[in-house]
């Protein structure tokens, strides 16, 4: 009888094993948390700030802030390069490109050390008006011309959405009671978020071009590629193993035939050329160096009906940061 039971125990303790195995196999292969709460959308951005850290300079000074968002951190205490773990944002084509929302409008589940009661203090100030929904207060939050809905949905977790209608903060809220479901998420991250590499610290897929776009093209450091903005891409920032330090960079976008793939890659081919021969008159500092890195390690392949774009940031560039005082302004949003 002893020797049953124990032999009962061990099947039941390797069926539990099993299972746990299961379950950590399943949840290491899904969507990160942030990203299936974002609703239905055109475009997904994501990235992971802890891995990114390692490789900024100590020395590197904190960008420049705008007044009112400076005075606007201070009001809530919170330091965003400090404080925020990790971002998701998904893009929402917008109808009218000259309305308050410009071409696209932007939904976002924020991670980190970023809740509290200084937070809530303000948007209890600031807000035109409060919705309960799903047990969770949503504020309206007016700016620019348009309205900014903000919901805590976790001690550390934050939704924003200035989406017109509330359609898109109600499906991150009802999102979350479901957040548990290792493969749960909209379409666009179930079609696509297996391509995306393993370790990738930050990546985008869909519609991404959407907020480089200008006049139906897609504008990046001033050059004008020869794709379109609605074009579908699969894009990832990670490790470039074995170089240590080093970031791989990796764009994907997939062209409605072969044809107009082969065709895209050599227009990307020589406009790389040519930007290389641009770049190489530029100043010297760690902005135009990590330009110039870029452009020179990038390669195009065509690949049946896609297109791969892959190029290397050395840790020299980062360390190069620290040399040069980052002036740029921040807007609040």
């Amino acid at each position: 009888m002893m020797h049953k039971r124990t032999r009962r125990t061990l099947w039941i303790v390797a069926a539990v094993l099993l299972f746990l195995a299961v379950a950590i196999f399943l949840r290491s292969k899904a969507p990160p948390e942030a990203a299936r709460l974002l609703p239905e959308s055109d475009g997904i951005l994501y990235v992971n700030f802890s891995p990114f850290r390692p490789f900024i300079p100590k020395g590197l000074k904190a960008p420049v802030r705008s007044p009112e968002y400076q005075q606007f951190l201070d009001a809530i205490g919170i330091d965003p390069e400090r404080d925020l773990d990790r971002v998701a944002i998904a893009l929402h084509r917008m109808d009218d490109p000259n309305g308050p929302n410009g071409p696209v409008a932007y939904s976002m589940v924020l991670v980190g050390k970023i809740t509290g009661k200084r937070l809530n203090n303000w948007l209890d100030a600031h807000a035109a008006s409060r919705e309960s929904y799903a047990g969770h207060t949503i504020y309206s939050i007016p700016s620019e011309g348009r309205t900014v809905r903000v919901a805590q949905i976790g001690y550390d977790m934050m939704a924003v959405s200035n989406f017109p209608t509330t359609e898109k903060i109600h499906s991150m809220l009802d999102r979350h009671r479901s957040a548990a479901l290792p493969f749960a998420g909209s379409t666009l991250l179930a079609m696509h978020y297996h391509e995306v590499p393993l370790l990738s610290m930050a990546w985008g897929m869909g519609q991404i071009g959407l907020p480089f776009s200008e006049s139906g093209a897609i504008r990046v450091f001033g050059l004008s590629l020869p794709l379109k903005q609605d074009s579908t891409f699969i894009a990832s920032v990670s490790p470039a193993l074995p170089m240590v330090g080093s970031l791989r960079l990796r764009v994907e976008e997939i062209a409605p035939t072969d044809e107009i793939a082969a065709s895209q890659a050599a227009d990307l081919t020589m406009l790389i050329a040519l930007a290389r021969g641009l770049g190489s008159h530029l100043g010297k500092n760690s902005a135009n160096n990590g330009l110039n890195e870029i452009l020179k390690t990038a390669e195009v392949t065509p690949k049946r009906n896609r297109v791969v774009i892959t190029a290397t940031l050395s840790n020299a560039v980062f360390s190069g940061l620290a040399e040069n005082e980052n002036s740029s302004t921040i807007t609040q949003p």
